[in-house]
């Protein structure tokens, strides 16, 4: 009887130990929530290419023709401040079959956030931009940089979005122009089913995006992928979850 009791305390005691321990918030914890998304792994050839920071007069015009060219949709993370004056591309984009998510108003990265009543009016703003241009209420969005604390992540439900980030393996630092060959490169040798590739179409100075995307779109058409956008790859991901077994 004693040792029985001395087996439920050390028990209890474990169990409480284990309560009090914080939970750690990583990739994994995320993901399982449905919190946030970096890709969606799936045994179909899909592989979403989605853009960050535009429009711009230049770079989503010469994207958008590309994208044509290959019969891809790809999915634009549009800042509010560039899209005030540029609704002609928003339109565009939305007319030609693809994805426009929200990236806040002023590129306002997660650890400059004043307060929360000011980031919810970013995503206001520029959910109002897009639907403006004729695109339905954004479901996704994407913080610059990829950074997110508690307010985003709070703001990002109130606000009824998915998050999405990036495969990790598919960060082309296009932004930084580290030249044309090493984006391609970065895309193709690390290219898997279900991937959310980051490009952006507002780089500042001379991009190279476009040169690489010239070679990347009929590779990867050519190795038998599809390019879609955010939201059909995730469903294609919860069709093949459904069917499992």
């Amino acid at each position: 009887m004693a040792l029985a009791s001395a087996i439920l305390v050390c028990s209890m005691i474990a169990s409480e130990a284990k309560a009090s321990q914080p939970i750690l918030k990583d990739r994994t914890y995320y993901e399982k929530r449905g919190d946030i998304v970096w890709e969606a792994p799936i045994s179909k050839k899909q592989i979403a290419l989605t853009f960050d920071d535009g429009p711009d007069e230049l770079e989503t015009v010469q994207i958008l023709d590309l994208l044509k060219k290959y019969d891809a949709k790809a999915t634009f993370f549009v800042v509010g401040q560039q899209s005030k004056k540029k609704a002609h591309l928003i339109r565009k984009e939305i007319e030609e079959g693809h994805e426009v998510g929200n990236h806040t108003y002023f590129h306002t990265f997660a650890d400059k956030i004043k307060n929360k009543e000011d980031y919810l009016k970013e995503l206001e703003d520029t959910d109002r931009l897009i639907e403006e241009a004729g695109g339905p209420k954004p479901t996704l969005f994407r913080p610059p940089g990829g950074v997110y604390n508690d307010i985003v992540l709070d703001s990002a439900k109130k606000r009824g979005y998915t998050i999405v980030l990036w495969s990790w393996h598919q960060d082309t630092g296009d932004w930084s122009r580290p030249g044309k060959q090493r984006i391609i490169n970065k895309v193709l040798r690390n290219a898997r089913n279900g991937d959310i590739v980051l490009f952006h179409d507002n780089v500042h100075g001379q991009s190279q995006t476009i040169k690489a995307l010239e070679r990347i779109l009929p590779e990867l058409k050519k190795q038998g992928y599809q390019f879609v956008t955010v939201s059909q790859l995730l469903k294609t991901k919860e069709k093949e979850v459904m069917e499992l077994p």
